[in-house]
């Protein structure tokens, strides 16, 4: 029998290096994982996490692959030797953490062209072989930050918030064809992620008005705060994966975590966004009150204990 080939973007780490072992070591062996990364001097400590847990020989291979170059992308593809890949994880990503006007121009173009310009580029190179099969899977990692706007997350946000749009729309067109795409919600999650985040506030922050940095102090509180609360190990996250590779009938979201959910009800329970506004200022600012807040949004409905921290995977 044939195996499953899979091929993931950003396995130097957490959820992309999780998966690729969770499938390379299936005991039912019927997964072909291609694992890649941008720089192939990353590659250690999957070969090594590979080795400890017993992957058989052949279920595992890396790749270099960048998603920012798409003559990088083709090369990947070029190498996948069953000619074919039959469940494509979009997992590459990058954050940025801290107030809009301290961002350099760089680190929004760097963020922006991986999470966004970067699925697309990887989308163009096997979605058409897909297509032309009739049959094919597409996973993509997404966020609660791409389905409710967290503060000092804007630009992260925005392109999770671009990504929800190009996978629903996606989803709308590829049914036909026998291609089914899935968003995996994730929502904090204990990986290096936090750790490559651009842009981190440093010196920057120096730049900031002092209400700004003094808000910036209360949101790292409370996001330090859900980390240790509700974070996720990547393990419990990479089930939920593999539920959506595996379910006959893929639905488009899959939710890692429902603990953020009734904030994002709360979006669409009030169309004006006054009541999701107070509420998620209230929850990561409870000691900053807004200064103005309308009748409309004097008394919304609770949202669950906490709020998203800063950028969740």
């Amino acid at each position: 029998m044939d195996r499953t080939v899979v091929l993931i973007t950003g396995c130097s780490s957490g959820i992309g290096l999780h998966l690729a072992l969770r499938l390379a070591s299936d005991p039912s062996r019927s997964f072909k994982v291609y694992a890649t990364l941008r720089d192939l001097g990353t590659q250690g400590p999957l070969w090594e996490a590979a080795r400890s847990r017993g992957c058989p020989p052949g279920s595992l291979e890396t790749l270099q692959l960048d998603v920012r170059d798409a003559d990088s992308v083709a090369a990947a593809r070029a190498r996948v030797t069953e000619g074919r890949v039959d469940v494509l994880v979009c997992n590459a990503g990058r954050g940025l953490l801290g107030p809009l006007e301290a961002h350099a121009a760089g680190a929004v173009e760097s963020v922006l062209d991986v999470n966004v310009a970067g699925t697309v580029r990887t989308l163009q190179a096997f979605l058409p072989d897909m297509k032309r099969r009739g049959s094919g899977r597409i996973l993509v990692t997404g966020s609660m930050g791409g389905l409710m706007g967290l503060p000092f997350n804007a630009v992260y946000c925005a392109s999770k918030f671009a990504i929800e749009g190009l996978c629903e729309s996606l989803a709308v067109l590829l049914t036909p064809f026998g291609v089914h795409v899935s968003l995996i919600e994730c929502g904090p999650v204990r990986t290096a992620f936090l750790e490559k985040l651009e842009g981190v506030p440093g010196g920057a922050l120096d730049g900031a008005d002092a209400k700004t940095r003094h808000l910036f102090s209360s949101y790292r509180r409370h996001s330090e705060q859900i980390f240790r609360e509700a974070a996720q190990d990547p393990e419990e996250v990479t089930e939920v994966f593999l539920t959506a590779l595996r379910a006959p009938r893929p639905a488009l979201r899959y939710f890692s975590t429902e603990r953020f959910l009734p904030l994002a009800h709360l979006r669409l329970a009030d169309s004006s966004g006054r009541s999701y506004v107070a509420a998620m200022h209230r929850a990561v600012f409870a000691d900053e009150p807004a200064e103005q807040e309308t009748a409309a949004a004097a008394d919304p409905p609770r949202p669950a204990p906490g709020a998203p921290p800063a950028a969740p995977q």
